[in-house]
């Protein structure tokens, strides 16, 4: 297939993309529509392997067939294949425009439906249902690195690609972005600075995404003035790869009538992948100097299907945040120090 047409002269230069997560749910849904607002941009596919990565470029073109669709592979659990997708982007790219740190894992996860009982007796179902505070706990394991595995996937496998890309981020002749997907679930009970990858609870998940918030607020401190900014989504509920886990896709289908009942109340019941991108999308469109620091993003669909955006103050204790990540820098010391064949040097 013969490539793209290079901008004419005068023509706004092409922004380039990099989704990680992008085989399947948000991640999928989120690169068609980033091609709907803007054909010209440079799509950068981040899948676990190489046969997810070709057949995700596949179907994005089969829908866009002149768009640039690039691919990198790259497990954000193991340490080693971040920094080899990495390197491979430093080589191959020039900078990047937007990142979406997508990608996450929801493992062995458990629903305590006497809790649930419970929360309907005493009206606290709905807070349940749209946060599961309370109804959903995990058993988490650690990698072939030795960290906790739901920490690694979700936040510090991003952290190190994060780092290792800064070349390509900071200092462009416009500003860059970093856009996180979060959660309703990130909750300050679940995170511990002495237990930062939560290694004794049941609430990993939770852990990691409230961890994502903090992360993202201490780099904007320490990048908005390189050009790098950061900000946190949450998508709502999708029916995607990570809610069919939970429970059979049979007893999601027997439970969708009610779940579209509930959206007249909760609107993060987005439920689709597509609705579920729509934060992202949202951003996509701003300019990140313009966004407040200290605001998730959600995305939200009214009862009658209509989507929209709505900011939500997240609350994090700075001094907490700052905490956190000097404890992912020495984390990231010897993790560096293990894989040093790996950088470049």
């Amino acid at each position: 297939m013969a490539a793209p047409a290079l901008p004419a002269v005068g023509e706004r230069m092409e922004r380039v993309v990099l989704v990680t997560g992008a085989s399947s749910g948000v991640g999928l849904a989120l690169c068609r529509r980033l091609l709907e607002e803007d054909r010209r941009i440079h799509l950068c596919v981040a899948c676990r392997n190489a046969q997810r990565s070709e057949a995700t470029r596949e179907s994005i073109l089969a829908a866009h067939p002149t768009a640039r669709v690039s691919t990198v592979e790259v497990d954000l659990a193991s340490l080693a294949s971040v920094l080899r997708a990495a390197r491979d982007l430093r080589r191959r790219l020039q900078r990047l425009d937007f990142v979406y740190l997508n990608a996450g894992i929801l493992p062995n996860t458990h629903m305590d439906f006497k809790a649930l009982w419970q929360g309907l007796l005493t009206g606290k179902a709905l807070h349940m249902l749209t946060t599961a505070e309370g109804i959903m706990t995990q058993t988490d394991r650690l990698n072939g690195d030795g960290l906790q595995e739901v920490f690694a996937t979700n936040l510090f496998g991003h952290f190190i690609l994060v780092r290792q890309l800064e070349s390509l981020l900071c200092g462009n002749e416009r500003p860059s972005q970093l856009i996180w997907t979060s959660s309703s679930s990130a909750r300050e009970s679940a995170f511990s600075l002495s237990d930062y990858q939560h290694a004794k609870g049941q609430e990993s998940y939770s852990s990691s995404k409230y961890a994502t918030d903090l992360t993202s607020v201490v780099l904007n401190k320490k990048l908005n003035k390189q050009g790098l900014y950061s900000s946190v989504v949450c998508p709502g509920l999708v029916m995607s790869n990570l809610t069919y886990r939970i429970l059979p896709v049979f007893v999601w289908k027997l439970l969708m009538p009610i779940m579209w009942l509930i959206r007249f109340f909760a609107k993060t019941y987005t439920l689709t992948p597509y609705n579920g991108a729509e934060a992202h999308v949202w951003l996509f469109k701003q300019k990140p100097e313009s966004l407040d620091a200290l605001v998730k993003y959600h995305s939200c669909t009214s009862g009658l299907g209509k989507n929209y955006v709505e900011p939500r103050k997240i609350y994090v204790d700075e001094e907490t945040a700052e905490k956190f990540y000097e404890k992912l820098l020495e984390l990231e010391k010897q993790a560096l120090e293990r894989y040093d064949d790996l950088l470049d040097n």
